[in-house]
């Protein structure tokens, strides 16, 4: 019964987490979220602005006071008029040369005299004036990636929880899950794209095609690609003959060899349009999403939002097509696994598996 108790709640929790928030500004001008199900005001004076993740959003209040709301509870984080980033996981903000961010609920000052910063998922890289180096925070630690002498710069491609850089020697190198790994010297820039737990690149000294995977380098290709993405724990990648490949543990597989006339790769998902088709592969499986090119479209973790033939909205999620409104121009916005959709009204609709919920 113990077992069966601590499980549930496990569930319970993890599911909890899980449930990202929604923020939208309605027609009274509050500033309403939509999670676990339901619709809530939040402020019912209009706001300045805000910025949302998976889960919480965060936001200027109309007295300039910066708050988060995470799914739970409204928590004044700074009463000062200041700039803010978010990731779906992290937030920071500057007061002055300060930066502070919140984590899990918490806040803590990672400098004194910061410069630039970039938010991710699970990392914040930035730079210190007073050492004059580069750091990363992951993990409620702070690591140092390299300090110059001259002007500073930020990393070549940072991704969801891994940075490519390269220091002030031309050693390019890759931090990961605390860890420093060594590549190699090279005059030129190298173009890496970096996602979650694995980045690629065309490699200069094999003049091959490689990534770097659970503390590895690897080749992939024996020779270059000319165009390659990194997703969530998988790379991309158009060969010298237009085909479109997918690449994960080890094991590739040809997704189209019909020159795409685009792809796009985001966190767990690929699209892509072949013969004014559009295509998705995910968990292993490749699907039909529609029969046109889309207009416009929106791709998150495992959610691709896109503007159907009639001008409205419809989505692909969990292997399903779902037509959200055929009101033209509306606008949308992906959250989690969850797509909003703005009405000419101002008035909302959500779709979250597979089932519509409607803003009063």
């Amino acid at each position: 019964m113990k077992v069966f108790l601590f499980t549930l709640v496990l569930s319970f929790l993890i599911n909890g987490i899980a449930q990202p928030v929604v923020p939208f500004v309605d027609f009274n001008n509050y500033f309403r979220v939509f999670e676990n199900n339901n619709f809530r005001t939040i402020e019912m004076q209009p706001i300045i602005s805000y910025q949302a993740g998976d889960e919480f959003v965060a936001y200027m209040d109309n007295r300039e006071n910066l708050r988060i709301f995470d799914g739970k509870e409204r928590k004044d984080v700074t009463n000062m008029n200041i700039k803010f980033s978010i990731s779906d996981h992290l937030l920071a903000y500057n007061v002055g040369p300060t930066l502070n961010i919140w984590d899990a609920g918490k806040l803590r000052t990672l400098t004194y005299f910061s410069k630039n910063y970039v938010v991710k998922d699970s990392i914040i890289v930035y730079e210190d004036t007073r050492y004059n180096s580069v750091n990363v925070y992951y993990n409620k630690q702070t690591y140092p990636l390299y300090t110059i002498t001259g002007e500073l710069y930020m990393p070549t491609a940072i991704g969801d929880n891994i940075v490519a850089f390269k220091d002030n020697g031309s050693f390019y190198k890759v931090f990961y899950r605390g860890q420093i790994y060594d590549l190699g010297v090279w005059n030129n820039e190298i173009d890496f794209k970096a996602g979650c737990d694995i980045l690629c690149f065309n490699d200069p000294t094999q003049r091959s095609f490689a990534l770097f995977e659970k503390g590895e380098f690897l080749d992939v290709e024996s020779q270059y690609m000319k165009k390659y993405k990194s997703g969530r724990g998988f790379i991309v990648y158009e060969d010298l003959n237009g085909n479109l490949w997918h690449y994960k543990d080890g094991e590739k597989t040809e997704l189209s060899n019909f020159s795409p006339s685009f792809w796009e790769v985001q966190d767990d998902m690929v699209i892509w349009g072949e013969n004014n088709y559009v295509f998705s592969f995910s968990n292993g499986e490749k699907k039909e999403v529609c029969n046109f090119i889309p207009k416009d479209y929106l791709l998150k973790n495992g959610a691709f939002a896109f503007r159907n033939i009639a001008g409205g909205v419809s989505a692909f999620v969990n292997g399903k097509v779902e037509e959200i409104t055929l009101q033209g121009d509306s606008e949308y916005s992906i959250y989690g696994n969850v797509v909003l959709v703005k009405l000419f009204n101002k008035s909302y609709i959500v779709l979250k598996n597979g089932e519509k919920f409607f803003s009063l």
